[in-house]
């Protein structure tokens, strides 16, 4: 067995015998190999941003990287919960945001940061925890009396969250 280096050329001739270009390997375009730099890099940001998940969680941070599958990594996170006119914030933290569960993005003007709509009081996250308990079974029975009701009307209602057997 031989010890070869990569400064060592193939051996002349043979059928897949490839004489190297004059002056080196063949080298990429500049865009081409700016591509490739930024395919497998993450990149790094100081923007405060908005994020809606496809679950309805709304999470606002300050963006630190992000990568090609738009991950993101946010710091000083909150996640802040609106039930019909109050509104509460939980402290996340460091919160790592898999790309395929962003269903909105985007960045917060600092001068109005802080701008709530007056119709919202903030109450403890508790209370808002309650309130949207509360609402959803609200939601729920009326969703299946209107489930009913197009039942008796000869309409197969679809998605009700049931399994039947």
């Amino acid at each position: 067995m031989e010890n070869l280096s990569l400064q060592d050329l193939p051996p002349a001739g043979g059928p897949n015998h490839v004489q190297p270009p004059p002056g080196g390997p063949p080298q990429l375009p500049p865009q081409e190999l700016a591509w490739l730099t930024e395919a497998s890099t993450v990149r790094t940001s100081t923007e405060k941003l908005v994020l809606v998940l496809r679950d309805g969680r709304k999470l606002i941070g300050v963006l630190r990287s992000w990568d090609q599958f738009a991950n993101l990594v946010l710091q000083d996170t909150i996640e802040r919960t609106f039930v019909q006119d109050v509104y509460s914030d939980i402290v996340r933290g460091i919160y790592l945001v898999r790309g395929e569960n962003v269903l909105l993005l985007g960045e917060i003007d600092l001068d109005k940061d802080d701008y709530i709509p007056e119709q919202f009081r903030k109450v403890s996250a508790e209370e808002a925890h309650a309130m949207k308990v509360k609402e959803a079974k609200e939601k729920q029975h009326t969703d299946k009396a209107k489930a009913k009701k197009l039942h008796s009307l000869g309409f197969e209602v679809e998605h009700t969250g049931e399994i039947l057997f």
